[in-house]
């Protein structure tokens, strides 16, 4: 059973920077794509960025172009979100969601709060 654990959250002043970690464990199938999502209370889960496992570009909402970036190490089937210029309206809980060959797979999610 694929596990998705995400890491990473707190509790951060506007301006500054989080890393979030997705590690997927129980992996015996093809990874195709890992995506980050986010909640706001009160708010639907809103899509954040996109990687793919393979070749091709990674995509991001408009809300966090040029702050956020993607990436991953496909050795420890994880995922990383860096945050950076940390607005309050990036507050939320932030999941991991990932397309597997024959699944998928959402995490638990982890709380990311920007306040000073």
């Amino acid at each position: 059973q694929v596990q998705l654990v995400e890491s990473g959250g707190g509790l951060v002043q506007p301006g500054g920077s989080l890393r979030l970690s997705c590690s997927a464990s129980g992996v015996t199938s093809s990874i195709y794509y890992m995506k980050w999502y986010r909640q706001a209370p009160g708010k639907e889960r809103e899509f954040v960025a996109y990687i793919p496992r393979g070749v091709g570009p990674s995509t991001y909402a408009d809300s966090v172009k040029g702050r956020f970036t993607i990436s991953q190490d496909k050795a420890k089937n994880t995922v990383y979100l860096q945050m950076n210029s940390l607005k309050p309206e990036d507050t939320a809980v932030y999941y991991c969601y990932g397309r597997f060959s024959q699944n998928e797979y959402w995490g638990q999610g982890t709380q990311v709060t920007v306040s000073s």
